[in-house]
């Protein structure tokens, strides 16, 4: 195992968080109060926001803790193949009719965080 991948990918992951639930997190909730959506809507699409912002810390500590017990590296397997496939959606959704996602930092972060931590465990 490299270490170094692991911690790169979680890394990633942490940063990723910290941006996307503070930073990511407020300008998400200006756009939508501003939206027509009613408050159930607003409420949802608040919990499915910070969803990921959880996915993205459990999965960068969940690449530490491999560091530090490799015999868990089974574990990221998981983390490697949702992060792979949140880039492929990002991808797929951006190159089709949603092109403002390919603006967004997510596939690159993703995939890269896929890779990184699919190496470190190979």
């Amino acid at each position: 195992m490299a270490d170094w991948l692991l911690l790169g990918a979680a890394g990633i992951s942490l940063f990723g968080a910290f941006f996307h639930g503070v930073v990511g997190g407020r300008m998400y909730m200006e756009n939508i109060n501003a939206s027509g959506l009613d408050d159930l809507g607003k409420s949802l699409s608040l919990v499915s926001w910070h969803m990921f912002t959880i996915f993205l810390l459990v999965g960068g500590l969940a690449f530490i803790c491999v560091v530090h017990a490799s015999f868990l590296a089974v574990t990221v397997y998981w983390i490697i193949a949702i992060n792979a496939l949140g880039a492929l959606l990002f991808l797929l959704l951006g190159f089709g009719s949603h092109r403002s996602l390919l603006k967004m930092p997510g596939a690159f972060l993703m995939g890269a965080t896929a890779v990184l931590g699919y190496l470190g465990i190979t």
